[in-house]
C-alpha cells in the first residue's frame, strides 16, 4: 500500500506593523509608511513563494507516485529528489521530514535499499522515530534486501507493534508476515511458525479472511519443520484453517486453500483427511487447469498412499493429460511415474512399463538427469519382473548414465545400480549355460551343470546379487562368470557420480531444500507450485514402507505462496 503525504502548509499570519512614534514629527510620518509597505511586500513576496513551493511539491510527490505505479522508476526518483529539494527551500521541518521519507522509500521500492536506509535515517532522528509504524515498516524493507534478516525482524516487530495500537490489523499482518519469513530465512521455525499465527489472527480481525488462510498455511509448514509444536498442535491449525472456508468465495483461493490444507496432511502422514481435502479442492478450480492439474496430481498420489490403486489410475490419467496440454513436461512425467506404480501394484506390469517409458521421455525433455535415473531403474525392475534380462540390463546402463550427469547425488545409489546391474549379468550369463548343446557336440561331452532358482529371476535385483551359487555350481564358472558381471558394470558405470535415494512418484507438498527429514521437507519439497519448484527435487518418500511404498511425496503439491515481496509504504501524516 502507498499512501501520499497530504501537503497542508500553515503559512504564518500577518504581523502587525510596527507603529511610528507618537511623538515623531509630521514630516517623518511619510517615510515610516514607505517601510512598512516594503515590509508588508516583502512579507507577501515570501507567502506567495511559500505557496509555490508548496504546490510544487505536492505535485512533484503525486507524479513520483504514478511514475512508481507505472513502472517508471527513474522518473519517480527524479520527481522525489526535485521534492526534498524544494522542501529544503521551504525551510519547514514537517515538510523536509516527509520527503525524505518518500525518497527514501522510492530507493527501497526500485531495489536500492542501501539509498533508502541514509534517507529513511533521516526522517526522525532519535526516539520519536520509533513511533512512526511506516518508517519501521520501510527501514525493515531495506535491511531484509541488504540480506539483514535480523535487524529487519526487529524492525518488522516494531512496526506490527504500532500498528496495533494504531488499530489497523491488516498492516500488522503485513508485518508479521514479513517478520516471519525473515526468521525463516535464518531457519527461526519456531519464531516464523508464531509470527504467522498472529499474522493470521491479524488479519482475521481486519476481516481479510483470503490473507489469515494464507498465514494459517505458511504456520502449519513452519509448524511441522520446527520441533516444538506437537501434531495436536498443527491439527488445531489445520482445523483453524479450515474453517474459513464457509466464508470465502473466491474459487481460485478456496480451492488452494484446499490443495494447500491437504498437502499439509500429507506431510502428517494423514491420507484419508488429505484425500477428502483434495476432493474437495476439485469443484473450485474447474475453471482453473494449472491449479486442477495440481489437484489430481496430489489426488492420485494420495489414493496410492492409501492403497486404492484403480481410482487412482483415473486421477493420474486426468493429471497427465491436462500437464501435457499446458506443456509442463516435468509435470507430466511425474504423473506418468505415479500411473505407472499404481498399474505395478494392480499387476498390470505392461501398462506400468508403458508408463515408466512416458515418464522417461518426460524427463528427458525436461532435462532431469535424477528423475531419469530413478526412472530408469524402476522400469528396470519392472522388466525384471517379466524376465525381460536383456533390457533391464540397458535400463541399469542408462540409470548409471543419467546419473553420472548429477553433480549433487549420494555414492550409495551409483554402488546399488552397480551391484544390481552385475546380478542380472550374472544371471544372464547363467541362463545362457543353461541352454541346450548345439547338434554337432560330441554326444558324450559333459554338460554344462548350472542350476538356476526360478526366483533368481523374478526378485529384486539386489537381492539376487546376494545369493551364494549353489554346491553344484562350478567353483571355476561361478568365479568368472562374477568377474565378467563385475567387470561389464564397471565399464557402464561412468564417472563417479551418484543420485537421491529410490523414491516413489508422490505429488509433493510443501515451500522450497533437500532433506529426508519431515520437517525441512515442508520448507522445501517439491510442491506443485506456480514457480517451478519450489526447489525441492531431491526430497525423499514422506512414507517409508519396504514393501508397498507410496507414491512419491515429492509429487504432492501445493499453490503458488503469497508474494513476499512487499512493496515500500509511503508517508501519509507526519
Amino acid at each position: 500500500m502507498i499512501f501520499i503525504f497530504p501537503w497542508k502548509l500553515v503559512l504564518p499570519g500577518e504581523s502587525s506593523s510596527m507603529p511610528c512614534m507618537s511623538n515623531m514629527a509630521s514630516d517623518e510620518s511619510p517615510q515610516c509608511d514607505d517601510k512598512v509597505k516594503v515590509r508588508r511586500r516583502r512579507r507577501e513576496q515570501e507567502v506567495r513563494r511559500k505557496e509555490v513551493l508548496a504546490v510544487d511539491i505536492e505535485e512533484l510527490t503525486s507524479a513520483g507516485h504514478r511514475a512508481l505505479q507505472e513502472g517508471r522508476t527513474q522518473d519517480a526518483l527524479s520527481c522525489f529528489n526535485k521534492a526534498l529539494n524544494a522542501a529544503g527551500q521551504l525551510q519547514d521541518s514537517r515538510v523536509l521530514r516527509a520527503c525524505s521519507f518518500n525518497l527514501g522509500a522510492a530507493y527501497v521500492h526500485v531495489g536500492q535499499p542501501k539509498e533508502g536506509l541514509d534517507f529513511l535515517h533521516q526522517v526522525q532522528p532519535g526516539p520519536k522515530a520509533d513511533r512512526l509504524p511506516d518508517l519501521q515498516f520501510n527501514l525493515a524493507l531495506a535491511h531484509n534486501a541488504l540480506g539483514q534478516s535480523r535487524e529487519a525482524a526487529a524492525c518488522f516487530l516494531q512496526a506490527a507493534q504500532l500498528y496495533r495500537s494504531q488499530g489497523d490489523g491488516g498492516s500488522e499482518g503485513d508485518a508479521c508476515m514479513e517478520m516471519s519469513r525473515c526468521h525463516s530465512r535464518v531457519q527461526d521455525w519456531s519464531l516464523a511458525a508464531q509470527g504467522f499465527l498472529r499474522a493470521a489472527e491479524s488479519y482475521r480481525v481486519a476481516a481479510m479472511l483470503d490473507s489469515a488462510a494464507a498465514a494459517f498455511k505458511e504456520a502449519v509448514n513452519h509448524m511441522i519443520q520446527s520441533d516444538r509444536f506437537s501434531r495436536d498442535d498443527i491439527n488445531s491449525v489445520l482445523t483453524e484453517c479450515l474453517s474459513l472456508t464457509d466464508r470465502i468465495t473466491e474459487p481460485r483461493i478456496l480451492g488452494e486453500l484446499y490443495l494447500s490444507v491437504g498437502v499439509s496432511y500429507c506431510r502428517l502422514r494423514c491420507f484419508q483427511e488429505a484425500v477428502q481435502c483434495f476432493q474437495l479442492a476439485l469443484g473450485p478450480t474447474t475453471q482453473h487447469p494449472s491449479l486442477l492439474a495440481k489437484v489430481l496430481h496430489n489426488l492420485g498420489a494420495a489414493l496410492n498412499s492409501v492403497g486404492q490403486f484403480t481410482p487412482a489410475v483415473g486421477y493420474h490419467r486426468l493429471a497427465a493429460g491436462l500437464y501435457g496440454s499446458l506443456g509442463r513436461r516435468g509435470d507430466q512425467a511425474r504423473c506418468f511415474s505415479n500411473l505407472a506404480f499404481a498399474c505395478s501394484q494392480l499387476g498390470d506390469e505392461e501398462e506400468a512399463a508403458e508408463s515408466f517409458i512416458h515418464a522417461l521421455q518426460g524427463f528427458r525433455d525436461a532435462e532431469d538427469h535424477l528423475a531419469q535415473a530413478q526412472v530408469c531403474e524402476s522400469l528396470a525392475e519392472c522388466y525384471l519382473k517379466q524376465r525381460k534380462q536383456q533390457k533391464a540390463v540397458q535400463l541399469y546402463k542408462q540409470a548409471l548414465t543419467a546419473l553420472s550427469h548429477c553433480q549433487d547425488s549420494s555414492g550409495c545409489v551409483r554402488d546399488r545400480l552397480v551391484e544390481r546391474l552385475t546380478a542380472v549379468l550374472q544371471q544372464s550369463l547363467t541362463v545362457s549355460l543353461q541352454r541346450p548343446i548345439p547338434p554337432g557336440l560330441h554326444p558324450h561331452s559333459p554338460p554344462v551343470r548350472q542350476r538356476v532358482r526360478k526366483s533368481d529371476i523374478t526378485q529384486s535385483p539386489g537381492r539376487a546379487s546376494k545369493q551364494h551359487p549353489d554346491d553344484e555350481r562350478g567353483e571355476g564358472q561361478g568365479t568368472e562368470q562374477q568377474a565378467t558381471g563385475r567387470r561389464e558394470a564397471a565399464e557402464n558405470c561412468g564417472p563417479a557420480g551418484g543420485g537421491a535415494t529410490e523414491r516413489q512418484e508422490f505429488m509433493n507438498v510443501v515451500p522450497g531444500s533437500h532433506s529426508s527429514h519431515l520437517s525441512e521437507q515442508l520448507q522445501h519439497g517439491e510442491l506443485c507450485s506456480d514457480g517451478e519448484n519450489l526447489h525441492t527435487d531431491s526430497e525423499t518418500s514422506l512414507v517409508q514402507n519396504a514393501e508397498t511404498p507410496p507414491t512419491r511425496p515429492d509429487d504432492i503439491r501445493e499453490a503458488t505462496p503469497p508474494v513476499a515481496r512487499w512493496r515500500s509504504r509511503f508517508c501519509s501524516l507526519m
